[in-house]
């Protein structure tokens, strides 16, 4: 039977970027290993998801990053005051095809797991 969770009123930042297969590898590995680490030190960061859509048999990869946040107070002190401009560092962009200049927000509704 599915779980309710109490993550109402989290704050869901998207952003979405392409990739060919190696490109995504090494995005998936900085996601992990140096953007997490540096958002879970933000006072109310909630968690993310990086999720991958394989695009076509060329190896074009969608990559959509989702990040939690308790309020847009929370999201400014990671984004800046515009927290519609995505935050994609040099290093970051050298491993993608094309990237959102932008991220989107949507608020949680309702979530179920199990």
């Amino acid at each position: 039977m599915p779980v309710m969770t109490n993550s109402q009123g989290l704050i869901v930042r998207t952003w979405s970027a392409t990739a060919d297969t190696e490109g995504a590898g090494n995005y998936c590995r900085y996601f992990t290993g140096t953007l997490l680490p540096g958002l879970r030190n933000l006072d109310g960061f909630g968690g993310a998801y990086l999720l991958r859509r394989d695009l076509d048999e060329s190896g074009t990869v969608e990559l959509t990053a989702h990040t939690f946040w308790d309020s847009p107070a929370a999201i400014r002190a990671f984004a800046g005051a515009d927290i519609t401009v995505a935050i994609v560092e040099p290093e970051a962009q050298a491993m993608l095809l094309d990237f959102d200049r932008t991220a989107t927000h949507r608020s949680v509704a309702a979530d179920a797991w199990g």
